[in-house]
């Protein structure tokens, strides 16, 4: 089966005519246009018919003749444009098209159709299983879902639907935009479908206070995660967002924060192969996020683990009952961490990583306070530089260092580790500043060496960092012990 993207916007577009935003400014400059989402299935059937269908049809070289029947989601005026019914019928030698839609749809359709014109009206409900051979498509299956969507016509609050098409050949695809959370219901009926093609929604981006029946950056791989455990999605299906509005990021920064989900973003034209399996994912993964204070690198290292549900978090910093500061600080990373989450406060993330399974989610919150933690214990501070103690404490604090850059090279977990950039600013006044300066920037660097991916975190925004090929721990350059009296 062959997916044509005729649009993959929200209601708006993207960018939104009206609006001067950054977003809407970068789809502009880049010509990255989306208008209203829909999709063709095989050139047969075609799911919505907004207010942009037709035209996006033809800019992107396909046309809509061969079209037998339209499966319609809702009655909202971005997926549905009645007046297409009436184009249909001034079309020449146009046999009969076969709409199929919720009741209020069905019913906003009805003033366009008239009564000798080749069009069939059929009213669908979630739970329905229809054999579409009836409507002109031997061999071809709509089951029909229930979304999370407020119609608010007439009384028929819960009148909006997703469509699971299967072909003849037996690909199965599953349009689910314009829904909030799925409905338990719904993923009963979806439980081991596993699709080829799941197109679903993501319309709010980075704006989560929105109150809508929509989904955005912080529930779309949630909706994603409940889809996987489901059997509905594999490691075989392809994950498309649409419905994608302006208070998303521009379309590289959309694909870097879907890509950690296994998804990326829909483009208007585009043809997906229904079947044509995703390059397979590593079976390890290592992720370093390193940046300032409040630049948003802890955030980003939960955001791209929130598809998961068995993550496991290593909170690094020792409670401090004597410090109502810090104790509130750390109430608020725990309130953020999904319920499903594994909170371990522990200064052993060695041993954790070496008894995590192959591929099981770890996130390392931060090897700034780890590396406080393993000088406080090897009485670094308590020693007298230049002393026999002070030589034996160092070496005590590389050993643990050591321990936990060997631990990150061989885990098999799936790992992300935050730490801080301290480095970049101004030096310290006092020498156990400094020396606490040089000892993180070098294990950030003996990290890093050892990890398959890098990136920096400034202001909010991630920049990748261009890394070499992880080398086995011996090969790391070994810890320095930097003159503390030295800048």
């Amino acid at each position: 089966m062959r997916v044509r993207l005729l649009g993959t916007g929200s209601a708006d577009g993207w960018p939104n005519a009206w609006c001067s935003c950054a977003s809407c400014a970068a789809a502009r400059a880049g010509g990255d246009v989306r208008g209203t989402t829909s999709a063709l299935l095989d050139d047969v059937v075609l799911v919505d018919c907004g207010p942009d269908t037709e035209r996006g049809a033809v800019r992107c070289g396909a046309d809509l003749t061969g079209v037998r029947v339209l499966l319609l989601t809702h009655a909202h005026h971005d997926h549905l444009a009645p007046g297409a019914l009436l184009s249909r019928s001034w079309a020449l030698g146009a046999g009969p098209l076969h709409v199929l839609g919720p009741a209020s749809a069905i019913e906003a359709c009805r003033p366009w159709v008239g009564p000798h014109d080749p069009v069939r009206l059929h009213v669908v409900a979630a739970g329905d299983d229809v054999d579409l051979g009836e409507h002109g498509l031997p061999g071809w299956r709509l089951r029909v879902h229930a979304a999370a969507h407020d119609v608010g016509r007439d009384g028929l609050t819960a009148d909006a639907v997703l469509h699971d098409v299967t072909s003849p050949e037996g690909r199965r695809v599953l349009c689910a935009w314009d829904t909030g959370p799925l409905p338990e219901a719904t993923l009963a009926s979806v439980r081991g479908a596993a699709y080829d093609v799941v197109l679903l929604e993501e319309t709010f981006g980075h704006r989560h206070d929105h109150g809508t029946g929509h989904l955005d950056l912080a529930t779309f791989p949630v909706q994603l995660r409940r889809l996987r455990e489901a059997g509905a999605v594999t490691g075989a299906t392809t994950v498309l967002a649409v419905h994608l509005g302006h208070h998303n990021p521009p379309g590289p920064e959309l694909d870097r924060v879907l890509a950690a989900w296994g998804a990326r973003a829909g483009r208007d034209g585009e043809v997906v192969v229904a079947g044509a399996a995703p390059a397979p994912q590593p079976a390890a993964r290592r992720t370093l996020l390193v940046g300032g204070a409040r630049s948003g690198k802890s955030a980003e290292a939960e955001r791209r683990l929130l598809d998961r549900a068995d993550v496991t978090y290593v909170a690094t910093g020792a409670d401090r009952e004597d410090d109502p500061e810090w104790r509130a600080r750390v109430a608020v990373h725990r309130a953020r961490r999904p319920l499903s989450w594994t909170t371990v406060e522990t200064g052993d993330v060695a041993a954790v990583l070496r008894g995590a399974p192959r591929g099981a989610p770890v996130l390392v919150d931060c090897l700034a306070l780890w590396l406080a933690g393993v000088l406080d214990r090897a009485r670094v501070w308590d020693a007298e530089p230049g002393t026999p103690a002070y030589a034996e404490a160092l070496a005590g604090a590389q050993r643990g260092v050591d321990d936990l850059v060997d631990a990150v090279a061989a885990t098999a977990a799936h790992v992300v580790l935050v730490s801080n950039e301290v480095g970049s600013g101004v030096v310290p006044a006092h020498a156990s500043g400094r020396l606490y300066r040089d000892l993180l920037g070098t294990l950030n660097a003996r990290v890093s060496a050892v990890c398959d991916e890098v990136d920096l975190v400034v202001a909010g925004r991630v920049l990748p960092l261009v890394a070499a090929a992880p080398a086995p721990p011996s090969a790391a350059p070994p810890l320095p012990a930097p003159d503390p009296e030295q800048p």
